[in-house]
């Protein structure tokens, strides 16, 4: 182990509040406790967390192992993010969608920990790459890596690890190539979408199909593959999954949306963002574009925030009026049926204690925001 990547694991292994607030297997447990679960149920949730345990404690391991294998000081910019924690949300759609599709045991359930290695390792490199072109501060209620390393470094590490998740995917393809061609396409969708999203940045883009291409791109399409992946890492029925490559796609969706309403009606302290992060920092949100169009006077007040007035009245002022304006409804309305579109695609897998986990995550994230 070497000291700079593996620098701060301790500190990283007492994850921070906004992290334990909103852990899936936190969320799996609470099910498990709840009187309302008959006992059957109630030991197929404890079967299934234990075992996420076991593979989310490996891939905590493997994660600080593939910072390692990069050079000073891209190692410990790269650790620096990953050690900090997170929700860890893809890799566990990996291994519930994998245990759901044909089970995990023995090969399958290496291939399957390898996919949720490489989904994890794929979404911190696009965040280290995110912190350099948002200009951002802070992350996981730290300094982003840009912060402590500056731009350059960040956007390297982000290119480390990126690669350690294309070594991680490669030797579990045959002959037919389906995990890694499907990440490849996958790659290109992310980023696609973040071009499209710098793109409409400098005159603040308010199309709604323009916002749609970017969720589609940046977010579910990652959730999509880790799903479908997972099923196929477990060798899976190819219609089983479709079926959860559908799931991931929507409850993708549903993840950035509640994630946009969070911007204007989150606690800072949970979330680990401040109040109108993502305006200030000239992202079009679905609850934002929903309010211009309703009373187009926030617009203004919102160009004098992205132009530097960054008074937290004039952002709690913003967050108000949008409120106000019943977007934060109507958003709310789109959530939920994201998550109930997740919930109808889960029809085409296996019943079983690992695909009412995923039923579970997808309630949970319309829940976080009722």
């Amino acid at each position: 182990m070497t000291g700079g990547a593996r620098a701060g694991l301790e500190h990283a292994q007492q994850p921070l509040e906004h992290s334990r607030a909103e852990q899936p297997l936190e969320s799996l447990s609470e099910v498990a406790r709840d009187p309302r679960v008959d006992d059957r149920a109630r030991e197929n949730l404890e079967q299934v967390t234990a075992a996420l345990s076991v593979d989310l404690a490996w891939l905590s391991s493997e994660l600080a192992d593939a910072c390692d294998r990069g050079p000073s000081p891209a190692a410990e910019s790269a650790a620096h993010l990953v050690n900090a924690g997170g929700k860890r949300v893809r890799p566990v759609a990996v291994l519930l969608s994998a245990s759901a599709a044909n089970g995990l045991s023995g090969d399958r359930a290496a291939r399957a920990r390898s996919v949720a290695l490489a989904a994890e390792l794929i979404h911190s490199a696009t965040l280290l790459h995110d912190d350099v072109i948002d200009d951002s501060r802070e992350r996981r209620g730290r300094e982003t890596s840009r912060v402590v390393w500056g731009n350059a470094v960040s956007v390297l590490a982000g290119d480390l690890l990126l690669t350690h998740a294309l070594e991680v995917v490669h030797p579990l393809d045959g002959a037919d190539g389906r995990i890694l061609g499907d990440l490849l396409a996958t790659l290109r969708k992310m980023v696609e979408g973040e071009i499209v999203q710098l793109r409409g940045r400098a005159s603040l883009d308010l199309s709604e199909l323009t916002y749609e291409r970017v969720v589609q791109g940046k977010t579910a399409s990652l959730f999509a593959w880790a799903c479908r992946s997972g099923a196929r890492a477990a060798l899976a029925d190819e219609r089983v999954a479709a079926a959860l490559g559908a799931y991931g796609a929507h409850v993708g969706v549903a993840f950035q949306i509640v994630d946009d309403l969070l911007d204007f009606v989150g606690d800072p302290k949970r979330t680990g963002k401040a109040l109108l992060g993502d305006v200030k920092e000239g992202k079009p949100t679905l609850p934002l574009l929903r309010a211009v169009a309703r009373d187009p006077s926030i617009l203004e007040r919102v160009r004098r925030l992205r132009n530097g007035e960054a008074d937290e009245a004039l952002a709690a002022e913003i967050a108000a009026a949008i409120v106000a304006s019943g977007a934060c409804d109507e958003v709310r309305a789109r959530a939920l049926g994201e998550s109930n579109r997740a919930l109808a695609a889960l029809e085409g897998v296996p019943r079983g204690p690992a695909r009412e986990a995923l039923a579970r995550v997808a309630r949970d994230l319309a829940a976080r925001i009722a």
